[in-house]
């Protein structure tokens, strides 16, 4: 190895050593962030009724046209994400018997609390199709657009009678910490490592999901539906809003 290579060789080293003594430094100094999303003292449990978490994220009993219940935190999500994770579970039934599962998964010390969405779903069975954006328009404190990504989803069902029938639904997702929004998970990493490179500050950031079945032929009337509820839901529980927009509204003649 001549001398420039020795150099060069050194020169990385120190980088390396520097780099590492700075992560070292941050992880030390750090201080978590505050969460976009409310977080009360009301115990959330497993499946067997153990206690899961002695605060949850309060997500909304009551939505226009729909009746509410709190669900257990399925025991393989407790066993796989860190001990210092908060959750919100609820189901939603519509008079039509429409529903939708709403969670929410907030991040504490332990950044792996939140992972691609994709993951998940396909560990329980679903295929999912690639990923859209969308905005929702939310009208509370302010009117603003929130971001989402939607995915459309399938699984193969077996009926009592023993056959098997492809049943679609949506997954529709985005994340919020203290004055961020994304449906980017690859945003919110960066964004993750930008503040606590920049600040020392971990953000808790909160990954927010529904998820429901659709009636066949009735794909896209399910999914208005879903935006809907977003729509009256994040007022009640999220406190980061986007920046205020204003709508296009028709001239009076």
């Amino acid at each position: 190895m001549n001398r420039r290579e020795l150099s060069i060789l050194a020169v990385a080293i120190a980088l390396i050593g520097a780099t590492a003594l700075f992560i070292q430094y941050r992880k030390t100094h750090q201080r978590l962030g505050t969460p976009g999303v409310k977080v009360v003292s009301v115990p959330i449990y497993d499946p067997d009724g153990k206690l899961a978490g002695t605060n949850s994220v309060p997500l909304p009993e009551e939505i226009p046209g729909y009746k509410s219940e709190v669900e257990a935190v399925p025991r393989i999500v407790l066993e796989w994400l860190p001990q210092d994770t908060t959750y919100g579970q609820r189901r939603y039934k519509g008079a039509d018997k429409f529903e939708i599962q709403f969670s929410a998964i907030l991040m504490g010390a332990d950044r792996t609390s939140i992972h691609k969405p994709k993951y998940c779903l396909n560990g329980t069975g679903w295929r999912t199709s690639p990923e859209e954006r969308d905005l929702v328009t939310i009208t509370r404190p302010h009117t603003y657009q929130l971001p989402v990504s939607r995915m459309a989803i399938r699984r193969d069902m077996k009926l009592p009678s023993g056959q098997t029938v492809e049943v679609h639904g949506w997954y529709v997702y985005w994340f919020v910490s203290e004055n961020q929004l994304t449906a980017d998970h690859n945003q919110r990493m960066w964004w993750m490592a930008r503040d606590l490179i920049r600040t020392g500050v971990l953000q808790r950031w909160a990954y927010l999901s529904c998820i429901c079945v659709c009636a066949p032929g009735e794909d896209e009337k399910s999914y208005d539906r879903i935006k809907a509820f977003i729509a009256d839901a994040v007022p009640q529980f999220q406190l980061t809003h986007g920046p205020e927009t204003r709508l296009a509204r028709a001239e009076k003649p």
